[in-house]
């Protein structure tokens, strides 16, 4: 692989082969660095010199009946994650308004379990009606399995993207959850888009996956148009099946959102959670390497750093904030 070669293949418009993509698992650090700049030109010319950045709250946690194995929130597992239920307007309010103080484009309610009731979903109607009505921002929603009923009734009340993830490739999945099946994700999102709804989705590297299965869910994502996609690393949580499992190394990392770039040149590559304990000091080396997405604050059942710390690296890299949707 020649940096000029892919770089002109991709802006010629010429998709990036799976053979390709699969050559990238074993690159050494220089040839590395060739498909790191290929990828930022890819970034550039596909997205100019801008971030998106995204917010989330927690809108329900815990007693997840699904059995993820990375999941904290799943009641097959003994965490100690304590429950919540879906919070009021005001508090979600007021979050939002922070989000968007610090230059948060987009923003999303995330709740636990395999679906949401409708009890529940009337209540997250209600948040986003005030949200709609109140703030500038672009509104995202991640309930898990959904209809198209439910899907519809977001739309028509702001939300323009839905977030689900398909978490890894399809010959990995049965190793991740056994509660649901692969196709059941895969029917979400396709309801979501038959709604109308734009799609953000992704997964979680460091699961125990093979460089072949990122390949293979990283173009599972491209069949599947995503808008966004969300890229997580794992963090090993105690009282969960994967524990133990290492954290990715740094480079590794980078070499896998670069690869992610490539393959979905279109798509915003969104590094997600898992970033700081995984990347550490090479954080800024990510938006080197074809990000052009994050998500800020806190997550679901793990500390963030200071959205003012992001804003600051993205400052010292003399790279923009999106400021429309």
């Amino acid at each position: 692989m020649v940096y000029s070669e892919l770089l002109g293949q991709i802006l010629a418009g010429n998709e990036v082969t799976i053979e390709q993509a699969l050559s990238w698992g074993e690159l050494n650090n220089n040839q590395l660095n060739e498909l790191f700049l290929a990828a930022l030109q890819v970034t550039r010319h596909f997205h100019g010199n801008q971030v998106d950045l995204c917010a989330i709250v927690n809108a329900k946690s815990g007693f997840c009946s699904e059995d993820c194995a990375f999941c904290a929130q799943s009641v097959c597992h003994h965490p100690n994650i304590p429950a919540s239920p879906i919070p009021t307007k005001e508090t979600v309010l007021e979050r939002a308004y922070e989000a968007e103080s610090n230059g948060v484009r987009r923003f999303s309610l995330v709740t636990s379990g395999r679906g949401i009731g409708e009890e529940d979903f009337k209540k997250i109607l209600e948040i986003y009606e005030v949200l709609r009505k109140k703030t500038h921002l672009g509104l995202c929603a991640s309930l898990g399995i959904i209809g198209l009923a439910q899907a519809r009734s977001l739309y028509e009340v702001g939300v323009t993207m839905y977030h689900h993830n398909i978490e890894t490739s399809r010959s990995f999945f049965p190793k991740i959850c056994t509660t649901h099946n692969y196709d059941d994700r895969l029917k979400t999102i396709h309801t979501a888009s038959e709604a109308g709804l734009n799609i953000c989705s992704g997964g979680i590297i460091g699961l125990g996956e093979t460089w072949a299965q990122r390949v293979e869910m990283a173009f599972q994502l491209k069949e599947l148009g995503v808008m966004s996609s969300a890229i997580n690393i794992l963090i090993p949580i105690v009282g969960t099946p994967l524990q133990k499992k290492p954290i990715p190394e740094p480079m590794e990392v980078l070499k896998t959102v670069a690869m992610f770039r490539v393959v979905l040149p279109g798509s915003v590559i969104r590094l997600c959670g898992g970033r700081g304990p995984a990347l550490r000091s090479l954080q800024p080396m990510a938006f080197t390497a074809g990000v052009n997405g994050m998500l800020v604050g806190n997550y679901l059942t793990t500390a963030g750093r200071e959205v003012g710390e992001d804003i600051q690296m993205l400052r010292d890299l003399e790279i923009e904030v999106a400021r429309s949707f």
